[in-house]
């Protein structure tokens, strides 16, 4: 074999193992990704039937229920709902009316079954992504009024 040929077998053997690791990380990246949802965008279809994903904004007043270790509340973006069940403790700081994102999936009901909740970590603070649909959903409820 020449000397050329063989740099050629080298640098194609060294294409195909680069393209082959970068297809196995990008795999694993997108089965672990969770993308952010808004109530408003899961009661509309729009979120992952079959795929956990996160939903975020305030939890409803009124709408914390306890049995034993399972929890069930409400999480709104102002303009729709999202009922939650989660199975296992709650963070310290999560309460009514205040924001959350919970991450999971929905189940055959329509109900959604977080597997993490996460809660604000001060008074002024609520994740941005649960903050900005929040802001969606009072600008277009002006907008029909």
């Amino acid at each position: 074999m020449k000397p050329r040929h063989k740099r050629l077998a080298i640098i194609v053997g060294a294409v195909a193992s680069l393209g082959a690791a970068a297809a196995l990380v990008l795999n694993a990246l997108n089965s672990n990704v969770a993308f952010f949802f808004t109530p408003t965008q899961v009661v509309s279809g729009e979120a992952p039937k079959d795929r956990a994903f996160r939903v975020g904004g305030m939890v409803r007043q009124g709408t914390l229920k306890r049995d034993q270790m399972t929890v069930s509340f409400v999480i709104t973006d102002t303009a729709q709902d999202v009922a939650i069940r989660y199975t296992g403790i709650l963070p310290d700081l999560f309460q009514e009316g205040k924001g959350a994102v919970v991450q999971g999936k929905l189940d055959g009901e329509g109900s959604f079954v977080a597997t993490e909740v996460l809660a604000k970590h001060d008074e002024n603070y609520m994740p941005p992504e649960a903050a900005h649909a929040v802001e969606q959903a009072k600008k277009m409820r002006n907008t029909l009024k």
